[in-house]
């Protein structure tokens, strides 16, 4: 099941992560990020301890040219939720978001400006993985 979340008509809009999911201390994940003029272009795996990533693996090249020149931009689930508000907050022309069954994000696609070039940003969140002992902690 996906819950979608969109702002575009309705900006400014509070869309609150409809399943009620609370990042767990520990996970890992992997992300996809693209789109846009950005430094954080790339594919990592990303482990989170304590709610900080503790370690970022690039897997492509974009990737592992992220984590070996700036490695602390790689972000926790938290980091990309706050991005997502933000946006909703500054009343970006597309803030929308895809949640999977437990609530964790899917996909988040953000565009500022509409007629502004490569201000976008898309992320695309799979194996998404509690810790050992954090997965009831979320239901």
């Amino acid at each position: 099941m996906w819950a979608t979340a969109a702002c575009g008509a309705e900006k400014g809009a509070t869309v609150e992560n409809a399943t009620g999911w609370q990042e767990p201390a520990s996970y890992a994940y992997t992300l996809a990020s693209s789109e846009g003029e950005r430094s954080l272009l790339g594919a990592f795996r990303v482990t989170v301890r304590d709610g900080k990533v503790v370690n970022s693996v690039g897997l492509d090249d974009s990737g592992r040219r992220v984590v070996q020149q700036v490695p602390g931009e790689v972000p926790t689930l938290a980091e990309l939720l706050e991005q997502l508000d933000q946006a909703r907050r500054d009343r970006a022309d597309t803030v929308e978001a895809e949640y999977a069954a437990d609530g964790h994000p899917m996909r988040i696609f953000l565009d500022w400006e509409k007629n502004a070039i490569d201000d976008e940003a898309l992320y695309v969140i799979s194996a998404y993985e509690p810790a050992v002992g954090q997965e009831k902690a979320n239901r």
